[in-house]
């Protein structure tokens, strides 16, 4: 998350007016192409993609550079920006200039949902036709709580238990993928787990720290932190939220966490083997292969409890200042088609957003990295089955949440930090106007 100060509130009037105003009149003064103070590129053939290092296949940017498939003699220019990618975008959208005609956005998309009126809405370009070639949960993930489609689906994060077999084997737990997968159906399930290959504290910790149990029990969770009225959940006794907090606590209290809240610490572990398991996307593995190669063969991937979640994953978004929306659209849907997400996962391993792509048996999931499991039917299966959720455009107000669960286990009273998080969010909330 970018540390630039917060997008101010806007009313859901001044949105959807404001919304029409500049989606009709982009589309218009765009075209003029040359002199428009917003353009990065005078070129009136030439739109500007603004995307980072590995969220685009170069050989499908090499196609669009000579000209954008299904577009009307365009090209496209792709622009890598390095830094903080929503610092710099954030930071042109508010100025009003050198805007990219179509950006990459990451999985933090609801960042921008309070200035929606920014970017273009893919249902009136014609995305409403294509939307069913897409996960419902990643097309819902990219959708404001107005209705309006800004964001279109790329590659997605489905997760899975990644644990170590050997690991597993030596402390006399449950070592095959279906196995370990049948004896953690529960949270509950696998902390006990834990609890058994810690050895009274001479085994390895099952997880890196409590953090990511928090976390990934949320991203696999059809309920957040609001609802759909933009309502705060957290307060609720069953809520989402406090069920991964307890969750969390109790595998710190239990003793199975490693508090290894660095990457660096987190890498050596892995490296290591004092950790053994880890919950996460389908992208991790070629960090894990990275990381750690000399631990090739020795991983497995299980079933998480409960069912599987989502995290990460990108989308694309058409600011509406663009000088043809058409040829911007044209661009989006040729790169995200099923057939050039198989292309992109040969490529650069991202996974893709169509459920079809999985069905041309062209997708290349060999390695040996995970023994002979198919790292791809696992994740293919799990994103069949990851939950739609709804992610407020106000969930970036509550990051307490986060920090605070951190702090339990550096030694903070649990109770304390739970209500030291929700007077943190509450607070926040207020100042926005969401709480009164």
């Amino acid at each position: 998350m970018d540390p630039s100060p917060p997008i101010p509130r806007l009313s859901r009037r001044r949105l959807l007016g404001t919304a029409a105003a500049l989606g009709a009149g982009a589309a218009t003064a765009g075209l003029t192409g040359c002199g428009s103070p917003t353009s990065i590129s005078e070129d009136p053939r030439e739109l500007v993609l603004w995307y980072w290092n590995r969220s685009v296949t170069p050989s499908l940017l090499a196609q669009a550079a000579e000209q954008i498939p299904g577009s009307q003699d365009r090209r496209l220019r792709a622009d890598i920006i390095g830094g903080t990618f929503d610092t710099k975008l954030r930071t042109s959208l508010a100025g009003g200039a050198y805007i990219p005609d179509v950006t990459g956005i990451n999985s933090n998309c609801s960042l921008y949902f309070l200035n929606e009126d920014q970017f273009l809405d893919f249902n009136e370009l014609g995305g409403r036709e294509l939307a069913d070639q897409y996960y419902p949960w990643k097309v819902k993930l990219g959708t404001t709580p107005s209705g309006r489609h800004c964001f279109w689906p790329m590659d997605t994060g489905p997760t899975g238990l990644y644990y170590r077999a050997d690991l597993f084997e030596e402390a006399g737990l449950p070592s095959d993928p279906e196995e370990v997968g049948a004896a953690a159906t529960t949270w509950e399930d696998l902390i006990e787990l834990g609890v058994e290959l810690r050895r009274g504290g001479e085994g390895p910790a099952l997880m890196g720290y409590g953090f990511f149990i928090f976390s990934q029990f949320l991203n696999a969770s059809p309920e957040r932190y609001f609802d759909e009225q933009d309502r705060p959940l957290y307060n609720q006794p069953d809520s989402a939220v406090r069920r991964a907090w307890d969750t969390a606590v109790m595998a710190m209290e239990a003793g199975v966490t490693g508090n290894r809240q660095t990457s660096t610490d987190q890498n050596a572990a892995w490296t290591s083997g004092d950790t053994a398991a880890h919950i996460e996307a389908a992208w991790w593995a070629e960090v894990l292969a990275d990381t750690a190669p000399e631990t090739s063969g020795s991983w497995r991937l299980a079933s998480q409890p409960v069912n599987p979640g989502n995290s990460g994953g990108s989308f694309l978004a058409i600011p509406a200042t663009c000088k043809d929306p058409e040829a911007a659209f044209a661009f989006a849907t040729w790169l995200t088609s099923p057939e050039n997400q198989t292309t992109a996962f040969n490529e650069i391993q991202l996974f893709p957003s169509t459920p079809s792509s999985f069905e041309s048996g062209e997708m290349d999931g060999s390695g040996e990295f995970f023994g002979s499991q198919d790292q791809l039917t696992f994740f293919s299966d799990a994103a069949a089955e990851v939950p739609t959720t709804y992610v407020s455009s106000y969930e970036a107000q509550v990051s307490a949440f986060g920090s605070e669960i951190k702090n339990v286990e550096t030694g903070k009273p649990a109770e304390q930090a739970w209500a030291d998080a929700v007077d943190a969010a509450n607070r926040t909330l207020r100042k926005r106007g969401v709480l009164l």
